[in-house]
């Protein structure tokens, strides 16, 4: 089983900035695809971001594009989020995801494995 462990959540104010970590733990191949998802109260989880490491392929959102970036670390396991100029409306639970397939995609049913979740709170 792969285990996903996500941390860096908090709440900042419009035009600040944070960075989510989400390691990687298990029996996971060399080959594989993860994505970060969020969820506002009473909306549905939307992909943000996915990244194809083996494959140097990343995704981003339009409403993030530009202002957010991932990337994994292969030396620690590591899948991170960086998150600059945030808004208001990305206030939300952000989930980190994987496959053991590829390409990634943006449909959460597509993923297996989940971490547990980090808030994210922007004010303005």
């Amino acid at each position: 089983q792969v285990q996903l462990v996500e941390s860096g959540g908090g709440s900042v104010q419009s035009g600040g900035s944070l960075r989510l970590s989400c390691a990687v733990t298990g029996d996971a191949t060399t080959s594989f695809c993860m994505a970060w998802f969020r969820q506002a109260p009473g909306k549905e989880r939307e992909g943000v971001a996915n990244i194809w490491p083996d494959a140097g392929r990343i995704h981003y959102a339009d409403s993030v594009h530009g202002r957010f970036t991932t990337s994994f670390d292969s030396a620690k396991n590591t899948l991170y989020l960086q998150m600059n100029n945030l808004r208001f409306e990305d206030t939300a639970t952000y989930y980190c995801a994987a496959r053991l397939s590829w390409p990634c995609t943006t449909t959460k049913d597509d993923y297996k494995y989940w971490g547990q979740g980090t808030q994210v709170t922007v004010s303005s």
